[in-house]
């Protein structure tokens, strides 16, 4: 039984609300992460998490993510994927569905049986369709993840960070084609034939793979995660059907900072490599705050100086309707926050997320440090 169980559409908005707020502007759509959770409820099962205190050490784990470019289709991709009669939504396979086709296509080459999901990061989209993948299985999913927010990349997890082998990795794109990636020289490799699946598919493809038993699991889980993302939407939602600030309270709680308040004055966003790439001008009135963005937000600038960058967490949060802000929905006119968080710990260390990794001439200072010398 789940410790935690979301029993109906408002804690089911509670909880992808929290994860798209973590997810950074990645992750996918959380109307799509809502349509899996809401899918399993609709057909008797549960969804919900349980502390991994409470699951033996023998079990075997699973992780399913979606891979891919969340950037809209234009229409001469459109017209590509109708060449390959891959336009046809009628027999689709929903996002849920897809990661647990990937899950059974992997226990059937690998020979293994698992017990327990453990989501990849925490978004909208991936972390939700991760969890109704497992509760069409039967599977329970723990209360945590390998990023304690999103990433672009497979080897920005803490079960890279420890060594622990990724592959096999099992794939199924929503139009059903199936791949096993059975070797690969290294993680970035591995994430790279990865991606290349998924643009093959000209969208998210659902994968599965970095299975591990739960005595290892415990040292390389960044525990509690998905109580914090419903303890999160929860409180945006409370915040506002209350008349309070909701951005306000958000900062307070998580020990986080509001940079600014304003209006996107320029998107320039492209798709490229299987990646959403682009940067986005926020006009804040006495200043100006940029951010760039590979599927998710890393680097920030305030008046053309660099300011916060990842591992630390860069959000928007519309300050219309108080809802976090994926990149693919963020467009010109629009109202927003912008806010900071802390990464977690187990993401403090590792190089692989900073700015430098990503091409930029710049250090990535902690955001602590960066907000005492403001």
């Amino acid at each position: 039984m789940p410790t935690q169980k979301l029993n109906n559409r408002t804690e089911v908005e509670d909880f992808v609300r929290g994860c798209t707020f973590f997810a950074t502007g990645g992750g996918g759509l959380p109307a799509n992460g809502i349509k899996s959770l809401m899918g399993e409820l609709e057909a008797g099962r549960q969804v919900g998490w349980v502390d991994i205190g409470e699951i033996p050490d023998s079990a075997l784990s699973v992780c399913p993510f979606l891979m891919g470019s969340i950037a809209p289709h234009t229409k001469e991709t459109i017209d590509e994927m109708a060449s390959y009669r891959m336009t046809d939504q009628t027999s689709v396979y929903p996002e849920g569905q897809r990661l647990a086709a990937a899950i059974g296509a992997l226990e059937e080459y690998s020979g293994k049986k698992f017990d327990v999901i453990v989501p990849v990061e925490l978004a909208g989209a991936n972390t939700a369709g991760a969890m109704a993948a497992g509760s069409q299985r039967g599977m329970i999913t723990v209360d945590g993840d390998y990023t304690g927010r999103a990433i672009p990349e497979i080897v920005q997890i803490t079960f890279n960070y420890d060594g622990h082998p990724i592959l096999p990795i099992a794939s199924v794109d929503e139009w059903g084609n199936e791949c096993i990636i059975k070797n690969g020289i290294n993680a970035r490799t591995i994430e790279h034939i990865g991606k290349l699946i998924s643009v093959a598919g000209y969208g998210l493809a659902g994968q599965a793979g970095l299975a591990l038993d739960v005595a290892k699991l415990r040292k390389t889980l960044i525990p509690g995660t998905l109580s914090e993302c419903y303890d999160t939407g929860k409180l945006l939602r409370e915040a506002k059907e209350a008349g309070r600030d909701p951005v306000k309270e958000l900062v307070g709680n998580l020990g986080g900072f509001e940079l600014g308040r304003g209006v996107i004055t320029i998107k320039d966003d492209y798709d490229k490599e299987g990646y959403y790439w682009g940067y986005v001008t926020v006009d804040c009135g006495g200043f100006k705050l940029k951010y760039w963005f590979k599927n998710e937000n890393h680097v920030l600038w305030k008046d053309d100086v660099p300011f916060v960058t990842s591992p630390d967490i860069i959000a928007a949060v519309d300050t219309d309707t108080w809802e976090p802000v994926p990149n693919p929905l963020s467009h010109t006119g629009q109202k927003v926050a912008l806010v900071a968080l802390p990464c977690k710990p187990q993401q403090e260390t590792t190089d692989l997320l900073t700015p430098r990794y990503f091409g930029f001439d710049i250090d990535h200072i902690p955001l602590k440090k960066v907000m005492a010398g403001r």
